[in-house]
């Protein structure tokens, strides 16, 4: 397994771009090219810099607190009362776990979403929460 994919590995997979880069995969290759730091994400926090760091063999750093907030793990969630059917969240959901159709309500799709924050923004009439994942 190439470094870039053991990197890719250890990171949490959300997407969030909150590092600067497109997605997890970018920025694992952006370490293994040595053109990125292991500071720069938030939803891995201290522990996952200093794994990033332990396997590049650098000086371990804490996450770089800037670019945003260590929180537990949470899922989005469509308050369906005030979903007008926009589609606007499932366009900015990276991982594709929002469903639903224009003009009906749309739902997430817990076990794919990662909490990335993205279709937050993204939604006009603000029916998107965040809670913490089902228990199964």
């Amino acid at each position: 397994m190439d470094l870039t994919e053991r990197l890719d590995r250890l990171l949490p997979q959300t997407q969030c771009g909150q590092c600067g880069y497109g997605g997890c995969r970018p920025y694992a290759e952006a370490m293994a090219a040595g053109e990125a730091g292991v500071e720069r994400c938030p939803p891995g926090g201290d522990p996952g810099a200093r794994a990033l760091a332990r396997l590049l063999g650098v000086d371990a750093k804490p996450y770089d607190r800037s670019r945003g907030a260590h929180k537990p793990p949470q899922v989005a969630l469509v308050v369906e009362a005030d979903c007008i059917g926009c589609t606007k969240c499932i366009q900015a959901c990276p991982v594709d776990a929002i469903i639903g159709g224009n003009k009906h309500m749309h739902t997430v799709v817990e076990p794919l979403c990662t909490g990335c924050e993205l279709c937050i923004p993204a939604c006009p009439v603000d029916c998107i929460v965040l809670v913490p994942p089902q228990v199964p």
